[in-house]
């Protein structure tokens, strides 16, 4: 299997540019007003009230940067606009209309349809389904149509009209700009204020290192993340192998994960057990390469044991050398398939005292074809049976002995586009399964535990020091202890 290439690791930090919301609503709102006018671009009159024009449209493009509007937020998005109109100011129709067919032919047909095919292998006819999970999306990327448009329209309308004022010589009505623009500030500051309140709540505290028993302890550690599991879809699913690790380990049925649920903020809060504040990765769009704490593999490190994570071009920007990378360009119906077969690999050679193992094909499903069709629960079921021949490999190799095994995911998937982020209700909540010879059998545990417990745990079994910053606290009830033995 092909690891994944230098072009492909700064081709993902540049498509992230597209799909992240933040980014996308400037760089989209930027070209379709050059767009627009890409019959004055030789005129040096156009550049200097298009720059002027900008410029003063900045407070706005910096406002929609800074807040989400994810949710039910978005609906709130067109009361500035009722505002915008009922001033009287000039909205431009040919260039809202603009605006509106670049944004769907991006997002149905250039991304949903082109940019699948080519990626991962899905029908060129899938833009007759991507037009309704585009439109039904909550999560605050760029496929939210009911988030981006209202954005987008608002901004062009208000850059435009400020253009056209400039390029005609008249005043412009800076009191009434400013009155706009600060009550714009005032009413969406109110919104995140009293509305924006399903972040889930962080540990305020360091981890304790946790009573040292020695029936916690184990050789090894692996950590299998089905990236994308939506945790009721994976109880619909047929999946026989990780219903009996169930029966045999212990499941924590209300395994939350962390905000945003981007999956390299996922994966930098698991395997450093604290937040993105913390940690410095606050979306998949990683501005600055690294993680700002130390990660298990450094815990790891100082007692002499290695860890590898096997994951996508996009978890080296955050967990950099300790990451072997796989190519993401390939059918998705041979993603899983292979990437296993490099982690057996990986396995046999490198024989990792913690292996973590990324599996994509459900979210990336999930994303292309949306999580409440058959498709998704076809992928599941299919990394159920993966999972099963990897851990019977395992075992055929002497590598199960005394080995805990760690089965999750990093974030559900919302309706639409399998949007996550934002933590609607599809996405909050994960399945996650303990099992090993330390494990309670058949135990679930309904207390609420969050994801940034991950690091503290696998120190705890490997007997390394916690993360620096761990803040999630060791899952105690999983462990199946004997008062004898007490240390």
């Amino acid at each position: 299997m092909k690891s994944a290439s230098k072009f492909e690791k700064v081709a993902a930090r540049c498509w992230n540019l597209l799909n992240e919301g933040k980014p996308f609503t400037p760089i989209f709102t930027v070209g379709t007003m050059l767009l627009f006018h890409i019959g004055d671009v030789a005129s040096l009159s156009f550049w200097l009230n298009f720059t002027i024009s900008l410029a003063i449209t900045l407070p706005l493009f910096i406002l929609f940067f800074v807040y989400d509007f994810p949710l039910f937020l978005r609906n709130y998005l067109w009361i500035p606009i009722v505002a915008y109109l009922i001033i009287g100011w000039d909205w431009n129709l040919g260039l809202s209309l603009l605006g509106v067919g670049l944004y769907f032919f991006f997002t149905i047909l250039f991304w949903g349809t082109l940019y699948y095919h080519l990626r991962i292998g899905t029908s060129w006819l899938n833009f007759t389904r991507f037009w309704k999970l585009v439109l039904k999306n909550s999560d605050s990327t760029s496929g939210n149509a009911q988030e981006q448009l209202p954005k987008v329209l608002l901004l062009l309308a208000y850059w435009q009209y400020t253009y056209s004022l400039l390029a005609t010589g008249q005043q412009l009505p800076i009191v009434q700009f400013l009155s706009f623009f600060g009550g714009l500030l005032v009413f969406t500051f109110i919104l995140h204020r009293y509305l924006f309140d399903w972040k889930p709540k962080v540990y305020e505290e360091y981890a304790k290192e946790a009573e040292e028993w020695k029936e916690d302890r184990a050789d090894r550690v692996v950590v299998i993340v089905v990236d994308g599991m939506r945790k009721e879809r994976f109880q619909e699913a047929e999946t026989p192998f990780l219903d009996s690790l169930k029966a045999e380990g212990t499941e924590f049925s209300n395994m939350e994960t962390v905000y945003p649920a981007r999956t390299v903020v996922c994966f930098s809060s698991m395997f450093t057990g604290t937040y993105p504040f913390e940690h410095g990765i606050t979306s998949n769009m990683v501005w600055k390469l690294g993680i700002k704490v130390e990660s298990i593999f450094d815990s790891l490190r100082k007692v002499g044991k290695k860890g590898r994570l096997l994951g996508v071009a996009h978890l080296v920007d955050s967990m950099g050398s300790d990451v072997d990378t796989f190519t993401a360009v390939m059918h998705n119906d041979k993603a899983d398939p292979t990437i296993m077969r490099k982690a057996k690999h990986i396995m046999k050679e490198q024989d990792p005292d913690l292996f973590i193992v990324q599996m994509i094909a459900t979210d990336q499903t999930g994303h292309s074809r949306g999580v409440l069709y058959d498709e998704y629960l076809q992928k599941i079921k299919e990394a159920d049976s993966l999972i099963e021949d990897f851990v019977q490999w395992m075992k055929e190799e002497g590598k199960m002995e005394n080995t805990t095994l760690f089965i999750c995911a990093d974030h559900g998937q919302a309706d639409g586009i399998g949007g996550h982020g934002h933590l609607d209700e599809g996405e909050r909540f994960v399945p996650f399964i303990m099992h090993g010879p330390n494990i309670h059998k058949g135990r679930k545990i309904e207390t609420k535990y969050s994801l940034v417990s991950m690091a503290s745990t696998i120190a705890h079994i490997l007997g390394a020091p916690f993360p620096s910053h761990a803040r999630g606290p060791v899952l105690e009830e999983a462990f199946r202890r004997k008062e004898e033995h007490r240390e």
